[in-house]
């Protein structure tokens, strides 16, 4: 499939089911996947992602009961950042040209769930807040299995209790899904679970970084 049609793809399952899992490896490459995974495994073994916190504002509430991952929001400053980034505005662009989102730019951190962590079910921006529109998740995980837990369960969006999906975080593989629609959440990782999350957002002016979830 070429990249034209490879779009006009994602488009549709969007519109369609308002998600969709595929693997990104053919258009990303494993040496820059493999390149991500080890900047969060340094991130990780450095002590340098934060806790998540829940909420919006200064002072989101870091609730155990409902996410225990930590996270590191991109810069775009690293080799592998840079490459990625330019990838994740043509989506940007290309998702534009084909649903009319009037998405303006696009915000991504790194996230790893240790053995026992977990995110309740979920959705990442409310109705008609016209903040986050299109939610991506890239995972970065090697000869992951079944048993290895930490999937991502989605609901169907027309019933937010029947469950459609369930993604294993295996390495190279991507959720892409509409934020105010796709209730989800993060089953208990049984290893360290390493993934990258992306929401490309209506609004222009960002956040102070810290000032998001």
């Amino acid at each position: 499939m070429d990249k034209t049609a490879w779009f006009d793809e994602l488009a549709w399952g969007l519109s369609e089911w308002g998600w969709m899992s595929f693997d990104i490896t053919p258009w990303l490459g494993s040496e820059l996947l493999h390149s991500l995974q080890s900047e969060i495994i340094v991130l990780d073994e450095n002590d340098a992602l934060k806790r998540a916190g829940v909420g919006r504002g200064s002072a989101p509430i870091q609730d155990r009961s409902v996410r225990r991952d930590k996270i590191a929001w991109l810069q775009g400053t690293s080799s592998p950042q840079v490459a990625l980034f330019g990838f994740l505005e043509s989506l940007r662009e290309e998702l534009n040209r084909r649903l009319f989102l009037g998405l303006k730019r696009f915000e991504a951190h790194y996230a790893t769930y240790h053995p026992g962590d977990f995110y309740r079910a979920h959705v990442d921006s409310f109705q008609g807040r016209a903040s986050r529109i299109v939610s991506l998740v890239l995972y970065l995980n090697d000869d992951w299995q079944a048993l290895d837990g930490g999937a991502l369960r989605i609901f169907n969006r027309e019933n937010e209790n029947e469950v459609c999906g369930l993604v294993l975080p295996e390495m190279g593989r991507v959720a892409l899904f509409m934020s105010e629609e796709i209730r989800h959440e993060v089953l208990e990782a049984h290893r360290t679970r390493y993934s990258l999350a992306c929401w490309f957002r209506q609004d222009v002016i960002p956040l102070p970084l810290s000032a998001l979830i």
